[in-house]
């Protein structure tokens, strides 16, 4: 088997008109229409009304608080599934003045849902703490807020008082203002550069273009789209540096509000993660860059060039395989790679795929990148993808499908309140996923430059979500740490940041990989930065996911039994604590050992099949 056919390029500049419904989200599932979820808007707000007859009652009976705790998750439900419409309508065209304008409506609707239930925390907080043990015992319904009630009580001194919290719930009316800002000057508004291939054509490059081009086989496309896409950035590095530093600046408000030390403990206590996780997480990696730089010697060997650039890194290993793919196909292999989770689980995912919970191509005005939205309980989960016909686009959709799946199972054994499980081990769910393809398609194919582009493509995948999101990581980190210092953030600060800290995981230096001066400025097309110290969880989570998936792999006992437990666990309990039931303590370094070891196993592989057939 030499290639694996498929459709190129089948997404950039697609007319969405033109995209078959099939493939397209259902939003009526949601709501039949926007007239129909303007009505249920309108309907909505009054109802928020009802908070304030709780103000000064918490600590009347275990049932008022019961009562206060049912309606206020009884509207997180309905204003959850007001702004995912909304949300995904807009991702849809983020040109779209009048979906813009409804994600706006649902995010002062929101401010103003925190601002009522500001009182909640601080009251709850002057239980005195013997009657609030007793609480659950008097009142068996209080059971299932029991998880974020003792997380109140945990974060007591980090709430302020009540007209404290109303000011801090008030301020998210300018919270995401940079994130918003961002997301529509990023893929609505930039002028996206044209570069012309050496074959004559012509490319304008938004992200999904460019996200495909830069994997062009040919060397000279590939750094002339590398140039003409980071030199557009570049010209506007004045503007993205502003959002930046205007998040980071959000960032510290929220920061000195709570009473943390830094805005990286601010940030991780909401999922009661220590400080030390996301340090040592940088360390190992930093420590194992060499087993980086060996992958990266290994690529410029089978690229057969004399010096690797920046601009490679996406380049096709092999090029007489065409590792490309149809949506249908793409459906059929990941579907198949996921029988290892048994037949409910794969049933699920079939259904997810046949009845629009996918909107599946690029098209002009819809947001880039890819996610699944599983927030709306009721209703099954939505995925955003802007698949391009490559491998990669097919490990997209396994990785989404995890989160969806996750979802799923989180939302049909747990009650509202624990359903919504934390971003540190949603990134298991999408990462075990990639992993159970890479074991189906390696188990179906035999012929060696097919083996090698697959092997390939997981070492790609490792570099991109371990030490990839690990470098940014650390950025985020360094960012905040010199704001937090009293300095300010320039565009031009940021891409000198940046670009060091590049050179130095890719062995500049070293002359291992050439990271030229462009690269510089890639940080303002990250929209990562503006989550608020997420990327980290991308590399813990694969860390986890490896260890995971090889003990269902390997047919350990209990192991996918303990693996679907964690999914359906949702937020059911602190995520350190769920992976350690699973059988995972991220306090050591065994699962980032774990990874590193598979990481030389398969290079092994590979370097064994190129003095094999010659091509040492």
């Amino acid at each position: 088997m030499a290639a694996i056919p498929g459709l190129a390029a089948p997404g950039v500049g697609r007319d969405r008109s033109k995209i078959p419904e099939s493939e397209t989200w259902n939003l009526k599932d949601l709501y039949p229409d926007q007239s129909a979820w303007r009505t249920a808007k309108e309907a909505f707000v009054p109802r928020l009304d009802a908070i304030a007859t709780f103000r000064g009652r918490l600590a009347e009976s275990p049932q008022v608080l019961l009562a206060c705790m049912t309606l206020l998750s009884d509207l997180s439900q309905e204003f959850t599934r007001l702004y995912v419409y909304a949300s995904l309508a807009s991702d849809l065209d983020t040109r779209d003045a009048s979906c813009l304008a409804m994600v706006q409506d649902m995010g002062q609707i929101g401010v103003d849902f925190g601002a009522r239930s500001a009182f909640v925390q601080p009251e709850v907080l002057q239980i005195p703490r013997g009657v609030f043990d007793g609480l659950f015992a008097a009142e068996p319904g209080l059971e299932i807020h029991r998880m974020t009630l003792d997380d109140i009580v945990r974060r007591k001194d980090h709430t302020g008082s009540e007209p404290e919290e109303k000011i801090i719930a008030d301020a998210a009316l300018m919270a995401d203002g940079p994130d918003n800002i961002y997301g529509i000057f990023s893929n609505a508004e930039f002028p996206f550069p044209t570069v012309t291939l050496e074959q004559g054509e012509q490319v304008r490059l938004d992200k999904a273009a460019f996200s495909l081009y830069r994997a062009a086989p040919n060397r000279s496309d590939r750094r002339n789209v590398f140039a003409a896409y980071f030199g557009a950035l570049h010209a506007y590095r004045r503007t993205f540096g502003t959002q930046l530093y205007a998040q980071v600046k959000k960032d510290m408000f929220y920061m000195k509000a709570r009473h943390y030390p830094s805005c990286l403990a601010a940030a991780l206590d909401g999922n009661n993660i220590p400080v030390e996780v996301y340090h040592s997480l940088v360390a190992n990696v930093r420590a194992s860059l060499g087993t980086f730089h060996r992958y990266l010697m290994l690529r410029r060997s089978v690229l057969g060039i004399d010096t690797l650039h920046y601009y490679d890194l996406y380049a096709p290993l092999i090029k007489e395989v065409d590792l490309t793919f149809t949506y249908d196909q793409a459906k059929e292999h990941v579907l198949a790679s996921l029988h290892p989770l048994g037949e409910e689980y794969v049933a699920v995912a079939t259904r997810g795929l046949a009845e629009r919970w996918v909107d599946v191509y690029p098209n002009e005005g819809k947001r880039s990148g890819a996610y699944s939205q599983g927030g709306v309980y009721s209703v099954h989960p939505y995925m955003l993808l802007n698949f391009n016909g490559k491998y990669d686009d097919m490990s997209t959709l396994a990785h989404e499908l995890g989160h969806t799946m996750h979802s799923h199972l989180a939302n049909a054994t747990q009650p509202y309140p624990t359903s919504q499980y934390s971003i540190f081990v949603a990134e298991v769910a999408s990462t075990f996923n990639e992993a159970l393809l890479l074991d189906h398609m390696l188990k179906s194919i035999d012929d060696d430059s097919v083996r090698l582009a697959l092997l390939g493509n997981y070492l790609d995948g490792l570099k991109a979500t371990v030490f990839r999101q690990t470098q940014f990581a650390e950025y985020e980190l360094r960012i905040h740490e010199i704001a937090e210092r009293g300095e300010s953030l320039t565009g031009d600060l940021l891409s000198t940041l940046y670009g060091r800290i590049a050179g130095e995981y890719y062995g500049q230096e070293k002359a291992v990989c050439i990271v030229d001066d462009d690269i510089g400025v890639e940080w303002a097309s990250v929209p990562h930065f503006y989550y608020n110290f997420y990327v980290y969880q991308y590399a813990t989570s694969f860390t986890a996911s490896a260890a995971l998936s090889e003990e269902v792999l390997g047919g350990a006992a209990g192991a996918r039994e303990r693996y679907l437990n964690l999914l359906r666990a949702g937020g059911a309990d602190y995520p350190m604590a769920l992976l350690r039931k699973a059988g995972i303590d991220m306090t050591t370094r065994h699962p980032f050992d774990l990874t590193m070891r598979k990481m030389n196993r398969v290079m092994d592989e590979m370097e064994a099949i190129l003095k094999r057939t010659g091509r040492a």
